[in-house]
């Protein structure tokens, strides 16, 4: 019997996974799935924040199809929610809560859907599931499970963020630094005594903000970007701060190599800086033209009546950086039931029509390559 997907959704959102109890999520889908016959393994990268790892006749003469969502969610905001954030209650077509679109939903649709085709019988491939802790903060969750699955044949990979439904190709890569400069301390009433990594970090930001990428703009992502996101220094105001810091966010496109980058940004920067890499995860790109990624585009647009074939990208980076090279730089596409507009956001939601849409979509794509 499959999962239904508007309650495995709300049971997702139930579980607080704010940085932590990705396990406690999972705990939640993995007996839906060994019952329904999938193997399940699920491996913790710290106490309680684990990844899982299902699969279904991956032994056949094709290498599975691999469905992966992660499980962890951003922090509420300091804004007051209308809705409760962890109960989820359906409102009209719309369900709040926590992670609805970004992206437990998504991991609900997948669990159905895998659910369903199981009670079928491949005769050219099965299914692999990943689900994942940590993406937010930098894909930990996905790294355990590539290293789990190293050496094993994979077929093409679906990721189901918030895309609508709509199938996107791939996205930008996240190349996230830290800026770091160092000085000399003194008194405030003697500045000329010490040496102010304040200004020195102060120079190199307005450096960057007019740093130029060489790399051309993609034709479908766009240009590459950079933003200054943070900037700290200083203990105290009467004294001369001897260290300072800012985080640097850059979103690379296909092409970039992201250690060409990071050189040319150290360049640019100055050697009073000392740049080094908080989160590297490459961008992904599936030519549109791909036999199987044009069939899942075919699939989407027949189930939602929407899409006019015109090749799309997500500004976000989502598992498949981590993924898709570790299985052998597979097709990859991302398509799930969430709106990227409400990741992250105040009463995020996702639409209910949405969540049976994705589980259409995802049983279709399954049957497809398993061959039932």
């Amino acid at each position: 019997m499959s999962a239904d997907v508007l309650n495995l959704t709300r049971e997702l959102v139930a579980v607080d996974t704010i940085g932590h109890a990705e396990s406690t999520a999972l705990a939640v889908v993995a007996p839906l799935l060994e019952k329904a016959g999938f193997t399940v393994d699920v491996a913790e990268h710290e106490p309680g924040r684990g990844t899982l790892i299902a699969e279904w006749h991956t032994g056949l003469d094709q290498p599975p199809l691999c469905l992966s969502g992660h499980v962890d969610t951003v922090p509420l905001g300091a804004a007051s929610w209308q809705h409760d954030p962890f109960h989820a209650e359906p409102d009209g077509d719309r369900l709040h809560g926590r992670g609805t679109s970004d992206m437990k939903g998504g991991v609900a649709a997948i669990v159905a859907a895998a659910t369903k085709v199981a009670a079928l019988r491949p005769s050219r491939a099965g299914l692999r599931l990943v689900l994942t802790a940590a993406e937010e903060t930098g894909s930990a969750g996905a790294r355990l499970a590539a290293e789990r699955l190293a050496g094993r044949p994979s077929g093409p990979l679906v990721i189901t963020e918030p895309t609508g439904n709509a199938v996107f190709h791939g996205h930008k890569g996240a190349l996230w630094l830290s800026a770091r400069t160092a000085g000399v301390t003194a008194h405030g009433s003697m500045p000329h005594l010490g040496d102010n990594a304040v200004y020195k970090l102060a120079r190199a930001v307005t450096r960057l903000e007019s740093y130029a990428f060489d790399a051309r703009p993609h034709p479908v992502m766009g240009g590459p970007t950079l933003n200054v996101g943070t900037f700290h220094g200083g203990l105290n105001t009467n004294s001369v701060p001897d260290s300072a810091e800012a985080t640097v966010d850059v979103r690379t496109v296909a092409g970039q190599d992201h250690g060409d980058v990071l050189a040319s940004l150290a360049e640019r920067a100055g050697d009073e800086v000392r740049l080094a890499p908080l989160v590297d995860l490459p961008p992904v790109w599936t030519e549109p033209g791909d036999a199987w990624a044009a069939s899942v585009a075919e699939i989407a647009r027949e189930i939602t009546g929407h899409g006019d074939g015109t090749p799309r990208a997500a500004t976000y980076f989502t598992d498949a950086s981590v993924l898709t090279p570790a299985f052998g730089l597979v097709p990859t596409v991302i398509c799930g039931p969430g709106e990227a507009e409400q990741a992250h956001v105040t009463d995020e939601w996702v639409s209910i029509r949405k969540l049976v849409e994705s589980v259409a979509i995802l049983e279709r794509v399954a049957v497809a390559w398993c061959g039932t």
